[in-house]
């Protein structure tokens, strides 16, 4: 039986994974990374899981964690960046665990973006010489549940600077739906990089268009200036590199070449991907805006 290590377990992705993991038969031993063993475990009480201690920023954790593990999902959290800090030591001690495949929740387009982390986090990986998988979806419907959602919720607004670019996006649930797949038969995904889509290329105008629709309430999009989205954010009291984060996410895609949609979710769990409207139907009580704190 083999052994796999889910870093973020708790998070949007790594929750995905797991419960994707317990909807179907596999022979697989599914070890949580969680950084609190008593409030985290909450969350995982429902899954045929075992917990482990793992933080990416103690890297004490990291030995103990991937001890009798055979596979490696491995994200990176948004406030992580120093690569040669955190993902350097933790892929060496990956190798001299034992670790025989790494699967490295990357992003689209990451070929062309080399000043992001998850670039060097797969150079890393392929120098190490372990079997790989690199999943690069495209931008996550989540956002609107987690960076997006206070603009949305209390003043009915996109406000991101991404112009009128076009992007691709895709359920985290069907990339849990996938990883789960591509770690049951991980020998068939060695060395391979699979981009994660929806069949829908959309800009945000689209998208409030959409999430106007659906949530029966006027959402207007708004693409501010660098300046005025850095001061804005600031005054909200969002950390500097989650800004940055958001920047990199949201405006260098405008000057960059439009993504491609992929069929890589239907060929590898057999299903359509999720599509947007979906989304909003799905989520529609957590996205529906809040009584107070409207915009005039």
């Amino acid at each position: 039986m083999k052994k796999v290590l889910i870093t973020g377990a708790t998070g949007n992705v790594g929750l995905a994974l797991i419960k994707s993991l317990n909807k179907i038969p596999h022979q697989l031993q599914i070890i949580a990374g969680i950084r609190d063993l008593e409030r985290d475990k909450v969350k995982l009480s429902a899954y045929k899981v075992s917990e482990v201690y793992f933080d990416f920023t103690d890297i004490t954790s990291y030995e103990f964690a991937l001890k009798g593990c055979d596979i490696l999902f491995l994200l990176r959290p948004p406030n992580i960046a120093e690569v040669k800090k955190y993902f350097r030591p933790l892929i060496e001690k990956a190798k001299e665990a034992g670790i025989q495949h790494i699967i490295f929740l990357s992003v689209q387009g990451v070929e062309k973006s080399k000043i992001i982390p998850h670039y060097k986090i797969e150079k890393l990986i392929v120098q190490s010489k372990t079997a790989y998988t690199f999943l690069r979806p495209a931008y996550f419907m989540q956002n609107f549940t987690g960076s997006l959602h206070n603009d949305l919720v209390t003043h009915k607004k996109i406000f991101v600077p991404a112009g009128n670019a076009k992007f691709t996006m895709v359920d985290v649930q069907d990339i849990g739906d996938v990883t789960a797949k591509i770690l049951i038969n991980s020998t068939n995904f060695s060395n391979k990089t699979v981009e994660l889509t929806s069949n829908e290329k959309l800009t945000f105008k689209e998208m409030a268009i959409k999430l106007s629709k659906g949530l029966g309430t006027p959402i207007t999009y708004e693409s501010p200036n660098l300046f005025k989205f850095y001061c804005t954010k600031r005054k909200e009291k969002m950390p500097f590199m989650l800004i940055m984060v958001m920047i990199m996410l949201h405006f260098l895609p405008r000057f960059q070449k439009e993504p491609k949609i992929t069929a890589e979710v239907k060929n590898i769990t057999g299903k359509e991907p999720k599509t947007f409207s979906e989304f909003i139907e799905d989520n529609k009580a957590l996205l529906q805006p809040t009584q107070s704190g409207f915009e005039n």
